[in-house]
């Protein structure tokens, strides 16, 4: 089967639960992301993305974003929520940090608010402050040290 749909519409991965919640709610509170001791995205439009059961997620628009950092992975994955999100992994210093950031360049019609905005795995960097405080960092099934246990890696998430 090359595509599954519910009616007419293409799915991913699995039918969308309905008891299930996702908003992107726009924010002016400035965030900061450090990765290897290096400010890779500071932003005062970054887009808060609240989802059942999951930490919260910083979208942040490409401008607030160290692209010089950053490199476009081959690595792709698909959210029956968000669509479609494509890779970068960032080198720092003599450290490579593998698909540490992600975007949905075209995502679902239901969560159009994320399109073209870069987010960052909470997880597995250095520190994410809003308005100059250290978010907890989460431990979720994308933390580093569950990524280095599968063979699966980030492709694969869903």
């Amino acid at each position: 089967m090359d595509h599954w749909y519910e009616e007419d519409e293409e799915i991913f991965v699995h039918p969308r639960d309905p008891y299930k919640r996702i908003d992107a709610v726009p924010s002016s509170r400035p965030v900061k992301v450090i990765l290897g001791g290096e400010v890779v995205a500071e932003s005062t439009g970054a887009h808060f993305l609240f989802e059942t059961g999951m930490p919260v997620r910083y979208y942040i628009p490409p401008e607030d974003v160290n692209f010089d950092l950053l490199s476009a992975t081959d690595t792709s994955s698909r959210c029956p929520y968000k669509g479609i999100a494509s890779y970068w992994s960032a080198e720092i210093g003599a450290e490579t940090f593998g698909d540490i950031a992600w975007s949905y360049a075209e995502p679902i019609a239901e969560c159009p608010k994320i399109k073209g905005l870069v987010c960052f795995f909470n997880e597995n960097v250095d520190d994410i402050q809003v308005d100059g405080v250290s978010i907890d960092r989460a431990t979720t099934q994308w933390s580093s040290r569950f990524l280095a246990e599968t063979l699966d890696g980030p492709e694969h998430i869903v």
